[in-house]
């Protein structure tokens, strides 16, 4: 999920119960095990693979999950032949919405979206409809317990190509183009500077504000679609007032 707040998303995500954590294990597990068998077994050739094991590590997934997704994206024992593509539609109060998609049956996946979407106050819309409103960024964020001094965290994140720094209540966020995901990284570990999340994502370039009813509908249909076994991840550009988002 990607909207009004980074942190926040991930706040919530740390809070989630066990049914919905289950779910993402599940889903990196998926992503780790596709991303071994388009591009092998060794993260240093193979960025996607690389992205989904900082997802992995920024989630406390454990290490037997984790070799047990690369082993089966090595010997592709189980014989799933999943399709990967995006959807694009509208929430409440006219909020963009994009999908990124791994199914292995897309009529039923494509079924069950357009009914949650409609359940839940929007609709799901044409490829392109609501695309061209995000752009692919690399994302870091730092918890200022582990490292709080702004200055230097900006300095060493500049000079390793970030394009921009964020103060939040409790972490920065770091934003960078996604080729300088890797160099971010490197830099990053050199000083011994662990991340929260760490992880290419989609930055919506404008925000929709919303209160009330739609802020409530927004946030159940986000929590009904992420935990559909086959969005791998929700994008929105939505802003809802943390405390709201919390309820």
């Amino acid at each position: 999920m990607s909207g009004h707040s980074k942190w926040a998303n991930i706040k919530r995500k740390k809070g989630a119960n066990d049914a919905v954590r289950g779910k993402i294990t599940t889903k990196i597990g998926r992503e780790i095990t596709v991303a071994v068998r388009m591009g092998g077994g060794d993260p240093i050739g193979n960025m996607r693979l690389k992205l989904a094991l900082s997802k992995a590590k920024a989630n406390n997934i454990p290490k037997e999950n984790i070799q047990r997704a690369i082993q089966k994206g090595l010997g592709a024992a189980d014989g799933s032949s999943y399709e990967e593509f995006s959807y694009e539609g509208y929430g409440p109060g006219g909020v963009a919405v994009m999908l990124d998609i791994m199914t292995d049956n897309r009529n039923r996946t494509a079924a069950d979206i357009r009914h949650i979407f409609s359940k839940h106050g929007g609709n799901l819309g044409e490829t392109g409809c609501v695309g061209w409103m995000f752009k692919q960024k690399a994302v870091f964020v730092v918890d200022k317990e582990t490292f709080g001094d702004e200055d230097e965290l900006l300095n060493i994140a500049l000079e390793a190509g970030a394009e921009d720094m964020k103060s939040e209540d409790e972490v920065f966020e770091i934003t960078a183009a996604p080729n300088d995901f890797e160099a971010i990284v490197n830099a990053l570990g050199e000083k011994g500077i662990e991340t929260i999340s760490a992880e290419v994502t989609m930055v919506p370039d404008t925000t929709v504000k919303l209160e009330g009813k739609d802020a409530e509908k927004m946030m159940n249909m986000v929590d009904v679609l992420e935990e559909h076994d086959d969005v791998q991840n929700v994008y929105a550009n939505y802003d809802i007032d943390e405390d709201a988002a919390d309820e």
